[in-house]
């Protein structure tokens, strides 16, 4: 039986590459562009890869989602059962093969055979206690006591987010595939650190991203060579190319502006009232999902957005876009993101807007990349992003050992190519 390591790259995108490099990642592995799901962010990318689907159809439309009966936003869930049809590694189970999936999203109640993600509990009073969730239950402390340290989650998100969470990732992966009687015929990685620097710097900082690009380089090296070692064939791809982030959008301030977006003042601070909202926009880099509770309102709020500048599109959402897409989805110009934010200034922020808090906020807050001023408060200020993601007009990339892996136009053609590969 044939055995493949998938390595997904955050923010491997080919524009970085053709203008750095590599191309060529070893024996007969060299990178091609291919186009990215839409919406090119994270949980939609791994969700089509794992589906061979579009987002829509996999379940997955942003990294967040918006539950209409509670009122709640929801942020990084973890749950595998959002992701919703067959899964490309079906036919390989099916001959016996087993599978294994290391700190990708929604991977938590998988049906596979080791999985490996960050799983912190929030303490009650506040702070974090830093955990794993594996199965096998042992997998993470094994792990540890290998790498002789634990995963560092400050290293994975917030403004300490920095390659030591790739290199811890990279050599977990390694010391997997040094243990035969552990290691799965199909095992799939992530090597998240590309894309901070992306984020933080933009992809015109040389000076950030060359560095970056060389360490990536040298984990993907090492894995390769651990691969080879261990009998593995390799798929490297990108998830989406980063762009440079010129102009910051706010749809939650257009929709408070028209009366549309409702908040609960508590002091000198504003919170959203979702019950009292007739819409708001749950954001996403450069991708929005807006939820309008009366279709009455449904031309209102399309009007607010019309003719404004850094949104190139308003679309009305049909059955095809799924039951977790808004009412209406906006994307963003090319240069353009969206922000979160309702209020304007200092004033009116929520205490959480402060904190590296991916479970409260309406939206991606890539200010949590940064420090804010008084340490460790983390900035509220969204023009010190420099790169953004999310349009499938930027080219991702992608390269396999693997002859019938080269060359995928696009994510979807690629994740299908592995699923017939996998079941042969």
């Amino acid at each position: 039986m044939q055995k493949l390591l998938v390595i997904q790259v955050a923010g491997l995108g080919w524009d970085v590459v053709a203008r750095h490099g590599p191309r060529h990642l070893g024996d007969g592995l060299d990178l091609c562009p291919m186009t990215p799901c839409f919406p090119a962010v994270t949980c939609c990318a791994q969700a089509a890869f794992r589906t061979a689907n579009p987002p829509a159809a996999a379940g997955i439309v942003c990294n967040g989602r918006f539950d209409r009966v509670t009122r709640r936003t929801d942020f990084w869930n973890q749950s595998a059962r959002l992701v919703r049809g067959p899964r490309l590694w079906e036919g390989l189970r099916a001959h016996g093969g087993r599978v294994g999936m290391l700190f990708w999203q929604q991977s938590l109640g998988e049906s596979l055979d080791l999985v490996l993600s960050p799983a912190p509990i929030h303490k009650h009073h506040g702070g974090m206690i830093q955990d794993c969730y594996s199965q096998p239950p042992d997998l993470y402390r094994d792990l540890c006591r290998k790498l002789g340290r634990r995963f560092d989650l400050m290293h994975y998100w917030g403004p300490l987010a920095s390659a030591a969470s790739s290199r811890w990732i990279v050599e977990a992966t390694c010391a997997l595939l040094a243990t035969p009687d552990l290691a799965p015929e199909l095992l799939l990685t992530y090597v998240p650190h590309l894309d901070y620097v992306l984020q933080r710097r933009g992809p015109a900082d040389d000076a950030a991203i060359c560095p970056a690009l060389r360490e990536t380089t040298g984990m993907l090296s090492q894995l390769v060579a651990a691969a080879a070692t261990a009998g593995y064939e390799v798929l490297i791809w990108g998830d989406y190319g980063i762009t440079e982030a010129q102009r910051v959008v706010f749809p939650n301030r257009l929709l408070r502006e028209r009366g549309l977006f409702a908040i609960r003042q508590i002091g000198h601070r504003t919170y959203p009232d979702l019950y009292a909202s007739r819409a708001f926009a749950l954001v996403d880099h450069q991708v929005a999902h807006v939820f309008v509770t009366d279709p009455a309102d449904l031309a209102a709020v399309k009007a607010c957005f019309a003719d404004t500048a850094g949104i190139a599109a308003v679309t009305e959402t049909g059955p095809d876009a799924g039951p977790e897409s808004g009412e209406l989805a906006l994307t963003a110009a090319p240069g353009c993101w969206f922000a979160y934010p309702w209020w304007s200034g200092r004033t009116g922020a929520p205490d959480y807007a402060r904190h590296v808090d991916i479970h409260n906020k309406i939206g991606f807050d890539p200010c949590e990349l940064f420090w804010g001023w008084p340490p460790p408060s983390v900035s509220l200020d969204p023009s010190r992003v420099r790169g953004t993601h999310g349009r499938d007009d930027v080219p991702a990339c992608s390269g396999s050992t693997v002859p019938a892996l080269c060359g995928a136009a696009s994510l979807l053609e690629l994740a299908r190519r592995v699923e017939t590969w996998l079941s042969a």
